[in-house]
Parts: C-alpha cells; sequence; structure tokens
C-alpha cells in the first residue's frame, strides 16, 4: 500500500503528556502527583497550545495508581475548565493488571485511549545509577524492576482494548509503536478491522528496549509507516533530552508531535521544565517558527473522528 503521513501544511497536533508512570518524585520536584496538579497542568498545557492531554494518575507518595477514583478527581475539573481532548492511558505501569488498566477508561470512557502496540523490555532501571539519595521507599525498587520484568501487551490483550473500549465505547487510540514490530503488529489489527482509520501512530524513540533516537531511526519509522498504513496521523514521541530535536524533525517531516513530562522533565539542557505548558509553549513556538499551525481540540476531533467531548462519562 503506497502511502504516507499527512504532508507539513496541515495543522500540527501537539499532545501533553502530563505525568505518566516513568519519572518519580526525586527527580523532579514540579513533577504533578495530586489530582490538583494534574488537573492545573493538563489546563494550563492546554491553553498553551495541547489540543490532547494524555494522563495517568498517581497516589500521593507520587507512585502510579489505576484506580478510576483517583482519575475522576482530576478528569471532570478539566474537562469544566477546557476543550481539551481527555486521552487516558491503558498501559499503567509496571506490574498493573489487564483489569487494573481496564478500570478507569471503562469508568471513564474517553475520546482517546493510549494502546501499546506489544509486549517489550522498558528499561528504567539504568536511571538508579545517578540518584543517591530518594524521597521515597519505592522509587528505586520500582525502578531497579524494570531489568527482569516485561511490559506486557500481548495480541489478547490488545485485542481485548480495541474490543472493550473501542467497540463497547467508541474510543479512538493513540497507537504507541516503540518498534518497527509494533507497527506490524497494528496493520494486523488494522487488516482485521478491529481498528479503524483514521489511525493515530505514535512512534516513540530513546527508550531502551524500543527503537533508538536516531534520526536514521526516526526516518525508519516513518518510511514503514507509510508503506503500511495508507493515509493516517503519524505523531512523534522521543525520551528526556531528545524530546524536542524528534519532534521538530518529525514535524518538518509531516508529523504531529507529543511532550510532556512523562516523556522529558527537562525544557532545555539541563533545565528542569517548572511545568508541561513550558515545554509545550517551546514546542509551540518552534512550529510556528517554522510556518506550522497548531491544530485546535475541534479540528483534532474532526482529523480523528472523534466522538465528541459530550460523550464521555466525566
Amino acid at each position: 500500500m503506497t502511502a504516507a503521513a499527512k504532508p507539513a501544511g496541515r495543522k500540527v497536533i501537539i499532545t501533553c503528556a502530563v505525568t505518566g508512570s516513568i519519572h518519580t518524585p526525586t527527580m523532579t520536584p514540579y513533577l504533578p502527583i495530586t489530582p490538583d496538579q494534574i488537573a492545573a497542568d493538563s489546563i494550563a498545557a492546554a491553553e498553551a497550545g495541547a489540543a490532547i492531554v494524555h494522563l495517568h494518575a498517581r497516589n500521593p507518595d507520587g507512585s502510579p495508581t489505576p484506580d478510576p477514583n483517583v482519575f475522576m478527581q482530576f478528569l471532570p475539573r478539566i474537562k469544566r475548565a477546557s476543550n481539551v481532548v481527555v486521552n487516558i492511558t491503558t498501559g499503567g505501569s509496571l506490574g498493573m493488571s489487564i483489569e487494573d488498566r481496564l478500570a478507569a477508561p471503562l469508568r471513564a470512557s474517553p475520546e482517546v485511549c493510549s494502546l501499546n502496540m506489544g509486549s517489550m523490555n522498558f528499561g528504567l532501571f539504568q536511571i538508579t545509577d545517578k540518584i543517591k539519595t530518594w524521597k521515597h521507599p519505592w522509587e528505586k525498587p520500582y525502578l531497579e524492576k524494570t531489568k527482569d520484568s516485561i511490559v506486557s501487551n500481548t495480541f489478547g490483550q490488545i485485542e481485548r482494548f480495541l474490543k472493550d473500549l473501542g467497540e463497547g465505547h467508541g474510543v479512538r487510540f493513540e497507537c504507541e509503536c516503540y518498534d518497527v514490530g509494533h507497527l506490524y503488529t497494528l496493520a494486523h489489527f488494522l487488516d482485521r478491522g478491529l481498528i479503524k482509520q483514521p489511525l493515530f501512530v505514535q512512534t516513540i524513540f530513546g527508550i531502551l528496549g524500543g527503537i533508538g533516537p536516531h534520526p536514521e531511526d526516526l526516518q525508519h519509522m516513518k518510511r514503514t509507516a507509510d508503506r503500511l498504513f495508507g493515509e493516517y496521523q503519524w505523531s512523534i514521541l522521543a525520551a528526556g533530552k531528545h524530546q524536542m530535536s524528534l519532534c521538530t524533525m518529525g514535524a518538518m517531516m509531516g508529523g504531529n508531535v507529543r511532550v510532556g513530562m512523562e516523556d522529558s522533565i527537562y525544557v532545555g539542557k539541563g533545565e528542569l521544565a517548572k511545568s508541561n505548558a513550558d515545554q509545550v509553549k517551546k514546542i509551540r513556538h518552534i512550529l510556528e517558527t517554522l510556518s506550522l499551525e497548531i491544530a485546535t481540540p475541534d479540528e483534532v476531533r474532526q482529523i480523528l473522528k472523534l466522538k465528541g467531548g459530550d460523550r464521555v462519562k466525566f
């Protein structure tokens, strides 16, 4: 199938991943943890130009939680204050069961959910070598266990997410592809009709266990996706110090972008981001300097054929 991602002349979708489950409180004092902080950071990111906010939840000590009651402490507040498209994780964090990972999305019935396109090693253990003192006792063991654990996304698990959320709730998916094989898995589900166009393909670079952050890796992922999918919405996510450079390169090649403190806690070399809005403002400035237009939430709803904010359950 010959095709390509949308050309660079179209409007660029900025996604902001607000807190995630990778970074811990020791790494930065600015990581949103409480429902108040997650809501405030999401709203500020939307005001700065993010059309989509991608959300996880955390316990008071900063550890990840799948508890839908915690999600419901910030989701309605975001909706009341902003027109932003809400995207809820189905990845959760290491050690969560599929029931855990489905709990909040099934309760909230959002417009979009993330969905990892394969099981993988997801190495965070190397971070612990750089930190000597930890704020909370859970942090170091949580990161170290990624050395001997696998993030599970089997074909059966992916199928269940697609059926329970896609068919059951009209949710569309941010299809997260950490390596080339994940693109082929996505093509498999597209061929089976379990996931439908328009595709929102999030290619992810620089996670230990996935594809690397070299510009040639970015180009190879795009070439493969072009060949597999037909017209699709391509987005770029790069971990840590690679965030802004690869997002900029991808945007120039016709892609959308994802930033946020789930993916990087920095806004510049050695400079911690004080909020998610800091990163959104920076990438927006770069995009607009390149004469690229930024998509609004309602434009994203049209582009991705979302069900609309009036049909969510929060």
